[in-house]
């Protein structure tokens, strides 16, 4: 046998006997246990013991359930202790169960875990996933790590579970391309060593694991460049991981770098905004505030209602300028963010209001107005918000004013576009700036179809409000009157 395997079969007597409440024999007698349950599977029971006996017929039904639950029991057992024995005995149990093999013959029982092949790779899944979570999040020191991994490849694993030989191989914290990656001195994942070369290429279930660690030890950069690096066959679960990194920039205090994350040249995260994630990222970089959230592995899991938020450490909110700009791009990118009109109502109830107070925004002069409407509608064509720059003749004269219009302008077009419904919340952000309302009236002027279009869809959506007064939403007095 080989010689670590046998060092590693005494480490784990002696770990369990001089560092744990059990006894060193808490293994034995589970191996002894479960050599008389699996020999009691073996035998298989009698079809007339299950009432299926019929005339002239005779066989056996071979039942490995009890098997099963006794190893889940002993697994249970094993999660209580501290991490070394817990790893410890999970896979002294997995050397066991793991040679177990279907009786050929007779009738299995119809339970899901009474066939061999079915619970023995359940209960390998769970022995593996556990041992991995431990390698990543419990201290242990190299050593004891490649004595976990050598020990998992002598197993003796049946051909269709081959795979799963080599899923201990799990780099430890202080690995030197890893240390490197997370530093930021390694930026391609990859490093030659006596002319080999050693390529940051980890298990999906490693990765996922490494994003919850460093979460929860705030350690955002450093995540950020390891999943910039990382490789991994998962690609689909991976692109999930990755659209997380504008949230870790952001959870860093650095929202610069937020905003570039998002909009690459190419695969854009904002490119799969839904609705909620852009109103998401929108109030984070409005308020410099995010909410408390356990760590998480997917976008989706960002948009929890019921969740309190709190202040980012360094952050200091975007400029109106720059949220204008954010949105307008976020808008370019993604369709979906487009066409909701919770995301026009969000960013238009921002630019409607004047910075730092709550009273309308003053009319501009009609020279202004006039000269913005030219000005905004090219810049809009132009640019489509990836660098949306506002002269410095408007934006120094009307500041507020002139990101107002800006915004205003690109919901003009898209109301051209196609219907947005519903509209009336999004006509309310005007209701105390009415000149800017009116200079949106005033876009629709060239085409009498598109204005009794955008009048009718405003009459029908008043008429449905009517149908349900619990609706509270308003359109500014010009549309009561019109």
């Amino acid at each position: 046998m080989n010689l670590l395997y046998c060092d590693f079969k005494y480490i784990l007597l002696m770990y369990l006997f001089i560092f744990t409440s059990c006894p060193a024999t808490l293994l034995q007698q589970f191996r002894q246990e479960l050599s008389a349950l699996y020999s009691s599977y073996m035998k298989g029971e009698a079809l007339k013991e299950y009432g299926l006996s019929q005339e002239n017929q005779q066989g056996f039904i071979y039942n490995y359930s009890p098997v099963f639950e006794f190893v889940s029991s002993f697994l249970n057992q094993a999660d209580q202790q501290d991490s070394r024995a817990a790893v410890i005995m999970s896979l002294g149990a997995a050397e066991d169960f793991i040679r177990h093999f279907h009786f050929s013959g007779g009738f299995i029982f119809a339970s899901p875990m009474a066939n061999v092949d079915t619970a023995k790779m359940m209960l390998l899944q769970r022995v593996i996933a556990f041992v991995q979570r431990q390698m990543v999040m419990a201290n242990f020191t190299p050593d004891f790590i490649n004595k976990l991994q050598d020990f998992c490849k002598k197993l003796h694993f049946p051909a269709e579970l081959k795979n799963m030989r080599n899923s201990l191989c799990v780099r430890p914290w202080n690995d030197v391309l890893l240390v490197s990656v997370m530093k930021g001195q390694n930026v391609s994942g990859v490093r030659k060593d006596k002319g080999k070369k050693d390529v940051l290429a980890e298990q999906i279930s490693v990765i996922l694991l490494r994003t919850e660690l460093l979460q929860r030890q705030h350690r955002y950069r450093e995540l950020c460049r390891y999943l910039r690096v990382v490789q991994t066959d998962d690609i689909a679960q991976f692109q999930q991981i990755q659209d997380l990194i504008p949230y870790f920039m952001c959870m860093a205090g650095d929202f610069s770098s937020a905003l570039t994350s998002l909009f690459p040249s190419v695969n854009a995260p904002a490119s799969r905004f839904t609705p909620d994630l852009f109103l998401f990222y929108l109030k984070v970089f409005e308020t410099a505030t995010a909410p408390k959230l356990t760590p998480v592995s997917k976008p989706g899991e960002l948009c929890c209602p019921g969740a309190a938020w709190e202040s980012i450490k360094d952050a200091v909110p975007l400029k109106r300028h720059e949220l204008v700009r954010f949105a307008l791009r976020a808008q370019g990118c993604c369709s979906a963010v487009y066409a909701d009109s919770r995301c026009w109502t969000s960013l238009l109830t921002i630019v409607n209001k004047p910075c730092g107070s709550l009273t309308a925004l003053p009319m501009p002069s009609l020279q202004f107005l006039q000269e913005a409407r030219d000005v905004v509608k090219e810049r809009l064509l132009d640019q489509k918000g990836s660098n949306m720059q506002i002269p410095r003749s408007l934006h120094e004269v009307y500041p507020d004013q002139a990101l107002l219009l800006l915004v205003t302008e690109a919901l003009s077009q898209r109301i051209l576009d196609s219907v947005l419904y519903p509209i009336l919340p999004v006509l309310n952000t005007f209701k105390d700036n009415s000149w800017a309302f009116k200079w949106l009236c005033e876009s629709f002027s060239s085409s009498e179809e598109h204005l009794k279009r955008f009048f009718q869809g405003i009459a029908q959506e008043r008429e449905n409000i009517a149908m349900h007064p619990d609706c509270t939403d308003l359109p500014p007095a010009e549309l009561q009157k019109s």
